[in-house]
């Protein structure tokens, strides 16, 4: 079988379901335009903003798509096989991830453009709120951290691609011209009345630049600061990393968040188009196997394919983190309820042909290849390499793009990832002065300090550690949410097929995740040999997720059987909250 078989006929069946199925929630939903939108009533020009359909749905998917369905994807596919990673992309994202994300936000903009937390909050208890935001502050924090490793390999490592190398101090320059051009943008835009899509066209061919001048500006903090091994340059570069999501976590929005968001989203556009080109033009037939069996054996344990495959690959298919983006910084720029489904369902959609993508990149080389030995970024980087090159383009240049791609990702996941863990703690402490926003925007960036810095130099990247528990609490997160939606949405719809739309997805991520959750800490934690907190924290954090989901489940059913309906309300209805 090609390639362009299965890219071809994903994109049909998602197509499809965009027009079919996100018309159906609509209707469950029941959008209306002449509700005023969060945006424009507490406008404020720095957290609440209203931007046209145009301009969020590239900066939402920006900041949800990040490196998620680049190394989940790739992850699965290569111990299991492409064949269930692809059917668990399209299942997960039609049915379940699109319709956590719409409705996400969706119940954020009904609430003030307040946090899925805060939604818990007014349908379900106090208790279950306090809960919530902190099961959502712990998961940011190691989303923090196993983003930042990531990145910071990018910086350090070099992929060995056919025609010459790309070092890491080459991709490292490059970032940081494309981290600038965010900064003029919005100055620019601000200051200079330029219209952001013009702002965005111009910056567009800079990023070219960027990519090809990067490696004549290298940034080599091994050579730099004198660092002996490989370890301690990744590890002081996460340092950097963490020092500028401070920074981005407390700008204003138009001055970063919202330039990059835009330029990110053209950016991950060109990755997904050179992917889907090459394959178009180049073809090409699959090569790695479509199933290697119901289990993997890694270096440290083996994992079945029920639940892990649901937990490595979380965006692309399904991803808790989505709904902090959809209720923390897109509900309060979304004008118009009707845009609430080209940007929370469509941009689902549109994920998953990121992670198709991705995914190709694993089919298209055999099983023990020197491309599929790296880690995820590196394979990334080759496979869009490979597709780039049937269109013409030099294979170094793509892998530095494709690179740099991924790096851009991870930078829109980071600092809005600490804006809003920042956001969490001034929710949890009351202070929403000066004083919380730094105390908030450090602690949130400054816990993921501390483990970097406690990591041993000399032991495996730490997002290898860590990608397991993010995904797993990623994914119960995304049954929180459901879980919480599922209530609000019974409590004033009344319709049957709520349990159906909602309710079976959050029985299903429930399912997945609890199981993943127990069978990775459960057995450290009652063995012989159970490790202390600080040298193995996985086993302590994943059982603290597990008790704040099971007590969150329990009062969801208290709530759900003993609480009243409320009343019920038209569709045209202004009332906050109302269905």
């Amino acid at each position: 079988m090609s390639l362009l078989t299965v890219v071809i006929g994903s994109a049909f069946i998602l197509m499809v379901a965009y027009a079919t199925y996100g018309r159906l929630l609509t209707r469950l939903f029941q959008l209306d335009d002449s509700r005023t939108t969060p945006s424009v009533e507490l406008r404020d020009d720095i957290d609440y903003q209203p931007l046209s359909a145009s301009s969020l749905l590239p900066q939402h998917f920006s900041a949800i798509a990040a490196a998620g369905p680049i190394v989940g994807p790739i992850a699965a596919g290569l111990a299991f096989g492409w064949l269930p990673a692809l059917i668990w992309i399209l299942i997960g994202s039609i049915f379940i991830g699109g319709v956590h994300d719409f409705s996400a936000l969706v119940a954020s903009v009904r609430h003030k453009a307040r946090s899925i937390a805060e939604v818990v909050r007014d349908h379900m208890s106090r208790l279950s709120y306090l809960l919530f935001l902190l099961f959502i502050w712990i998961a940011l924090v190691y989303i923090v951290v196993a983003f930042t490793d990531v990145t910071a390999g990018s910086f350090v490592g070099a992929a060995q691609p056919q025609n010459g190398n790309v070092p890491g101090a080459a991709i490292a320059g490059s970032s940081l011209l494309y981290l600038i051009l965010p900064l003029v943008m919005g100055l620019a835009v601000r200051y200079g009345k330029v219209p952001m899509r013009t702002a965005v066209f111009a910056a567009i061919p800079l990023v070219v630049v960027s990519i090809l001048i990067g490696k004549y500006l290298p940034i080599d903090l091994q050579s730099w600061l004198g660092l002996e091994t490989v370890g301690e340059t990744r590890k002081a570069w996460s340092v950097i990393l963490l020092i500028y999501c401070i920074i981005a976590g407390v700008v204003p929005v138009w001055l970063l968040l919202q330039p990059r968001g835009e330029l990110g989203g053209y950016f991950l556009y060109a990755a997904l188009a050179i992917g889907a080109i090459g394959l178009i033009v180049g073809g090409g037939t699959i090569q790695y196997p479509a199933f290697r069996g119901w289990s993997v054996e890694l270096p440290t344990s083996t994992q079945t394919l029920f639940p892990f495959l649901f937990i490595t690959i979380a965006c692309g298919a399904c991803s808790g983190f989505h709904s902090l983006i959809a209720s923390g910084t897109t509900s309060k720029q979304l004008k118009k309820e009707s845009d609430a489904k080209p940007i929370g369902y469509g941009t689902m959609l549109l994920e998953a042909m990121v992670a198709l993508v991705s995914l190709c990149c694993v089919m298209s080389f055999a099983p023990g290849s020197t491309e599929l030995k790296g880690d995820p970024n590196q394979i990334y980087a080759q496979g869009i390499g490979n597709f780039a090159g049937a269109i013409g383009i030099p294979r170094e240049a793509a892998i530095t793009f494709a690179l740099l791609a991924f790096t851009t990702f991870v930078y829109d996941t980071l600092d809005v990832c600490t804006r809003l863990g920042r956001f969490i703690i001034q929710e949890l402490t009351g202070l929403h002065n000066a004083f919380g926003k730094a105390m908030g925007t450090i602690l949130t960036a400054g816990v993921p300090i501390f483990f970097m810095l406690r990591h041993p130099s000399d032991a495996p990247p730490l997002f290898r550690t860590f990608w397991n528990l993010f995904g797993a609490s990623n994914q119960l997160l995304a049954a929180l949410t459901l879980l919480g939606i599922t209530v609000w949405l019974w409590k004033t719809r009344r319709v049957w097929w709520v349990w159906l739309v909602v309710g079976i997805p959050t029985a299903w991520m429930y399912t997945m995740s609890i199981w993943a959750l127990g069978v990775m800490t459960l057995p450290k934690l009652f063995s012989e040999t159970r490790p202390t907190f600080l040298a193995d924290p996985v086993p302590y954090i994943g059982l603290i997720l597990l008790v704040l989901a099971v007590v969150m489940l329990l009062e969801a059913i208290r709530v759900l059987l003993f609480s009243s309906p409320a009343p019920p309300v038209t569709p045209s209805a202004k009332a906050v909250g109302v269905a």
